[in-house]
Parts: structure tokens; sequence; C-alpha cells
């Protein structure tokens, strides 16, 4: 068995603005570290699109395809966001993956929050041992360098991943200031009826 991921974080932000943040492609991946593009390439019937997504590495582009549905209107004011990915790269940690981010207005801002979970592509011991890890630190940082930007409107670029040595600096993300465990149940418990129903990659 496997343990989805998940981060929570809370961000002093309207819910618009994290909104725009998180659901324009340009500005996702500036503040992602998993991905380095993403490009939509049509609409799903129902609503929703299709994409097409690159992470960059050293030596080697992986490439994939999803598919994103948004709740932009619900009837307790949160939002959600459902998405589906999968990738034939077969030196992609991450196979064929389901996930989703909610946004749960507050007194203070944004409750921002992402649970998911894949098939490890590198094999389950890898995937225990390190990709996993890996992985949930990535995303847990990424969301801190999105709060930075939302709440003071310091670009990303301003903390790159070499930030997280930068001991001196106060103000560079840091994975340790989000919540890494669900605060009941288990991490796709909370994952909105969209998913269920949104079309494969």
């Amino acid at each position: 068995m496997t343990r989805a991921i998940y981060v929570e974080i809370e961000i002093a932000a309207d819910i618009d603005r994290v909104w725009e943040l998180t659901q324009t492609p340009d500005l996702h991946t500036r503040w992602d570290l998993r991905f380095s593009r993403i490009a939509p390439n049509g609409e799903l019937d129902g609503g929703g699109y299709r994409f097409d997504y690159e992470r960059r590495m050293p030596g080697h582009t992986i490439r994939g395809t999803g598919t994103s549905l948004g709740e932009r209107v619900r009837p307790d004011g949160t939002r959600t966001s459902a998405l589906r990915f999968t990738t034939r790269d077969r030196l992609s940690p991450l196979g064929d993956g389901r996930g989703y981010w909610r946004y749960v207005p507050t007194e203070t801002g944004t409750r921002f929050i992402t649970g998911f979970d894949y098939t490890p592509g590198w094999g389950r011991f890898a995937d225990a041992l390190v990709v996993r890890r890996l992985i949930g630190w990535m995303t847990a940082w990424s969301f801190d360098r999105l709060r930075i930007w939302a709440e003071t409107g310091v670009e990303p670029e301003r903390s790159p991943l070499s930030s997280v040595v930068a001991f001196w600096r106060a103000d560079r993300p840091r994975a340790a200031r989000t919540r890494r465990a669900p605060r009941r149940g288990r991490a796709m418990d909370d994952a909105p009826a969209t998913l269920d129903r949104l079309a494969a990659p």
C-alpha cells in the first residue's frame, strides 16, 4: 500500500488571488517545483481541459499529459480542482496519478490543500524510500513559495531552489510551514466528487 501525499497551508490572501496563481498555467509553473511547463491542449466535454506537462531535469525532460476540472462556485463557499495525469516516460518516478486542490476561505485568508497519489514509476521500494518523501517535500516547499508570492507580492524567482540552504534568510520558503497530515481521515478522503468523473488523460 502507498500513502497518498497531503499538504495544507494557510495563506493570508483572498481566495480569488490564490485561485489565479494556481489555476493560470503560466503562473502555476513559476512557483511549483513539480512542473517546468503546463500547456492546455483542448477542452473536455462537460468542462475542464486537457494539458501537456514537462519537468525539465539535468540531461532529460519528463513529458506527460493530464486532465483538470475546477469548481469555482460551490454552495459552501469553497473551491476545488481535480487532476489526473500520466506519462509514457520510463524514466519518470511518477506513473499514473490523481489528486485534488481544495480552497477553503478563512477569517484570515485561504486554506489551500492538496491530496494526491500515483503509481510508482521506479518501483515501490524506491518510491517509499526516496521518491514519495522527495515529492512530498517539493510540494510543501512549493506551497510556501506560493504563500509568499500571494501574501507579499515577492515573485517566486526571488527564491530559487538554492535558497533552501540560505539559512540566514528568514523570508525563504520552508516546507516546515505546511501541514503534512490531514486533520481527520486520509489524504484522499477530502477529494471532490469531480475527481471520480474526470476523464482519463
